[in-house]
């Protein structure tokens, strides 16, 4: 290596020469002409040139340091623009830029801030002070950079006078987004906000629970350690250390500092996870030191080195211990790749950083890949001229692949998006503008332009097909989901139980609570017709208590069987208001069993009317005997109406029904009745229909009675309504859903309800009120001949053709013994029908008629 020194030697030292700035043009990097000028911001050298500890002159010194993966970075925004200038997108229209290098300094980045704020045009780089900025024409017409925060920060105030677009590649601190106190700062990278967060959770997933964290003093640094902080104080984390390191490599106490953080280190033996907040010149100079004292930890890197291939030239490195990073999205590198490639062909008349870069190279021309960066590094610490010798030789061609290396990926991605949103913005401006002319638009009108229109509250952004994060199309927030915000990534859920949200909606909205209520129209009608029920039940109560003795209430079993059957029919009609308003506890366990047991007491009182009817008319004396067994009023209804009750007590104790929220609708709460046992409200209807099919089938039976006294043919059609009714009610009640469903069973508790009552007591009301003549004890008397006479003839007429010798044809009385008590009730009826039978036809027809089944009717 010794003989390799003194020749490179020899050759910087001409170049080494001290030059202060003489014109604002001389710390100009590289500059192209355009109808629009862009410029630039980038760090390409890591510090001032000062042999003092601090400023005596104000003076911009020199910039040495040449940083190679900056100069990538500020290749990509000439590459950028270029390839916009080779496109269709600004068609006629050409952009230029103007590149500066901060040297990592903020009062370099705003003495290149003030050129930028300078008028167009102006002669002696004028910056005309105004109240309003509306119509002024800076020099450029926005900024891309800078990279560092504190860089941005400062930059961003200064030009917020002028209210001119700055758009970031890698700035990340947290108060950048900050729309009040940096309204024209953009940037195409997230806050630190995320992160941090990232990280928090990183180690809160992997059991780490102390930790230290080395960060800058700028704000930058300052920022994300807190940020850091908060978020794994909340997961548990414990810091063990925070130290702090200076911002700039200017400041002379920084080789202190790092030595002081590594002494740290070492003294926390118990501290293996280190999160790291800094340059990437820190973390070369921190390494590069730690591996001397042989460190080895678990380093988490912040998106400023996590991948930077100068830290992987540092000797021995992969003693350091494991380093776990974040980065930036990456895009399409190819373009840039073949740009890198071509590097040596292009033109550099104006680029003075690709000039220095030409000459480091040369001066390191036979330093091998691994140790390049650095010698450069080296090189330009004393002060570069920038003037090239046309005759020297740009063989820097072969070393395109060492570029390629040292490219980040996720930043040079960061600025193609940045020079990208521009090109989009003045596209957008140029439509109805003659752009060719400089003074076509104002910087701040871009601010107004986007590559896309922005996304309203109630939409989210959809990224297309392209690799830009800039451009989206905007989409409807579907239903149940909002958004509050302009420019949402993703739209927000709402509580589906609670809460539902239109399509497009801004906000969520509490469910409105449903129920089938005293004031629904539907209600009203059925709750009418219940009343109806109602005042017909009490209507008939009074008819039929006025006509007591009448031969027709007396057929239908007596006032007190008829007010039994009435008051069950009253309260069918009231249970109906159990299911109208809003549940309430008692009210789902009353209405059911209210309706089930009301309901089985009138089926059952019904029943034994039926009972009656077969059994006065039955001339089979097997089935005869066997009635008669079986006829006993009370205990049936008493038993038919206690199994019910029981049905429904196990159901109130083990399954009882409840109010429940129904929360499956989109937009409401259905509170409604939870039957708590759909096999229990089965059993109670299925119980009730078989006590009514056995009503069926006795009705049925003595259909064929005296037409105004029969109450069999009308109790069958009532029979047969029920069963309509409730057959219909299954299919129709599995597939309601909503606050109507209760409405379907009243509908069918109506109609049943209406169909027994009409069929069992409007007939006898009829004759009672319109045929008055037919309700006399002679009117039946007479109708009971006539029905006993045809069927004596024709029980005559069947034994006539079983013995023809006989002259008398004798029929046998049934016993006296085991009479039901309903013969002995009408003796008397019965006398005074056998007298006039009689007296009629005392020949033929005095044996042959069983005279006891007549008074039954």
């Amino acid at each position: 290596m010794a003989l390799l020194i003194i020749p490179i030697t020899c050759f910087v030292i001409p170049l080494a020469t001290s030059q202060t700035c003489q014109t604002p043009d001389d710390f100009v990097a590289a500059t192209s002409p355009g109808h629009v000028i862009i410029g630039g911001l980038f760090a390409i050298h890591e510090k001032m040139l000062s042999s003092e500890d601090y400023p005596r002159r104000p003076e911009i010194q020199k910039c040495v340091g040449f940083e190679i993966s900056i100069f990538l970075q500020t290749l990509a925004m000439i590459h950028s623009i270029e390839m916009i200038n080779n496109s269709t997108l600004l068609s006629g229209i050409k952009l230029g830029y103007e590149i500066y290098d901060t040297c990592t300094e903020v009062t370099v980045a705003m003495a290149a801030a003030l050129r930028f704020l300078s008028k167009f045009n102006s002669s002696g780089e004028i910056m005309e002070f105004k109240c309003d900025y509306s119509s002024y024409m800076p020099r450029v017409k926005a900024v891309i950079g800078a990279g560092y925060s504190e860089i941005t920060m400062a930059v961003s105030r200064m030009l917020n006078l002028q209210l001119m677009p700055q758009v970031s590649y890698e700035s990340t601190a947290e108060i950048l987004s900050d729309k009040i106190r940096f309204p024209s700062f953009l940037r195409t990278v997230p806050s630190d906000f995320y992160q941090t967060k990232a990280m928090a959770h990183l180690i809160e997933k992997s059991g780490w629970n102390w930790i230290g964290i080395i960060a800058t003093d700028d704000d930058y640094g300052q920022m994300a350690l807190n940020t850091f902080a908060v978020q794994t104080t909340a997961n548990n984390v414990c810091i063990a250390f925070k130290e702090v390191l200076p911002a700039f490599l200017s400041d002379n106490t920084i080789e202190v500092r790092i030595n002081e953080t590594l002494e740290k280190i070492i003294a926390e033996a118990q501290v293996n996870v280190i999160v790291v907040f800094l340059r990437q010149f820190h973390v070369f100079n921190l390494f590069s030191k730690a591996l001397e004292r042989n460190i080895n930890k678990i380093w988490i890197a912040s998106d400023n080195w996590s991948t930077a291939t100068k830290i992987t030239t540092i000797p021995n490195v992969k003693r350091i211990g494991k380093v776990v990073g974040f980065t930036f999205r990456r895009g399409n590198m190819s373009s840039f790749h073949s740009f890198l490639q071509n590097l040596h062909i292009f033109p550099s008349d104006n680029n003075k950083v690709l000039n220095e870069y030409a000459t480091l190279l040369s001066a390191c021309a036979y330093v091998k890949d691994s140790d390049l960066s650095q010698c450069i590094s080296n090189h330009s610490q004393g002060t570069l001229a920038y003037k090239v010798d046309k005759d020297l030789e740009r063989n820097f061609s072969l070393r395109n692949d060492f570029l390629w290396d040292y490219t980040e990926p996720g930043l040079v991605h960061s600025i193609q998006l940045a020079v990208l949103s521009l090109g989009y913005a003045i596209r957008d401006l140029c439509q109805a503008r003659d752009c060719q002319n400089p003074n076509a638009f104002q910087p701040w009108e871009q601010i107004q332009s986007k590559c896309s229109k922005e996304c309203s509250p109630g939409q989210m952004k959809k990224t297309t097909r392209s690799q830009h994060i800039c451009c989206y199309e905007c989409v409807n927030c579907p239903e149940n989901h909002y958004s509050n915000q302009t420019d949402m990534d993703h739209c927000l859920l709402c509580n589906n139980e609670t809460q539902w949200a239109p399509v497009r909606s801004t906000a969520c909205f509490e469910k409105e609570v449903e129920y089938l209520s005293w004031n629904d129209s539907l209600a009203i009608l059925l709750l009418a017709l219940s009343l109806l029920g109602i005042m017909f039940v009490l209507a008939i109560g009074i008819i039929f208590t006025r006509n007591l003795n009448t031969p027709v209430v007396k057929s239908s079993g007596g006032l007190l069987v008829c007010y039994v059957i009435l008051l069950c029919h009253f309260l069918n009609f009231a249970s109906t208001g159990f299911f109208i308003g809003e549940p309430q506890d008692f009210t789902c366990k009353t209405r059911q069993t209210f309706f089930g047991v009301s309901f089985t007491l009138c089926i059952s009182c019904i029943l034994v009317k039926s009972l009656k009817i077969l059994l006065a008319f039955s001339f089979d004396p097997k089935l005869q005997n066997f009635l008669k067994c079986l006829y006993k009023p009370i205990p049936i209804i008493f038993t038919c109406t206690g199994i019910q009750v029981a049905i429904c007590t196990i159901w109130l104790i083990f399954a009882a029904p409840a109010v429940e929220e129904n929360v499956s609708l989109p937009r409401v709460i259905i509170l409604e009745c939870e039957e708590g046992s759909i096999l229990a409200f089965g059993i109670m209807l299925g119980y009730i229909a078989i006590l009514a099919f056995i009503c069926f089938v006795f009705a049925f039976k003595g259909r064929k009675l005296p037409e105004n006294y029969n109450e069999a043919k009308f109790i069958t059609f009532g029979m047969l309504i029920y069963f309509i009714a409730w057959i219909t009610f299954v299919p129709v009640y599995a597939t309601t859903f909503g606050k109507y469903l209760p409405a379907v069973e009243i509908i069918v508790i109506l109609i049943s309800n209406y169909g027994i009552l009409c069929c069992t007591f409007f007939p006898k009301c009829y004759v009672i009120l319109y045929k008055q003549e037919t309700n006399t004890k002679s009117a039946f008397l007479k109708m009971i001949y006539s029905y006993s006479s045809h069927s004596a003839s024709s029980l005559a007429m069947s034994h006539v053709s079983l013995d023809s010798s006989s002259s008398n044809i004798t029929a046998t009385n049934p016993s006296s013994s085991g009479r039901p008590a309903a013969w002995q009730e009408s003796r008397d009826i019965q006398a005074q029908a056998f007298a006039h039978i009689r007296r009629e036809n005392a020949a033929s027809m005095s044996k042959t008629l069983p005279r006891k089944r007549m008074s039954s009717i």
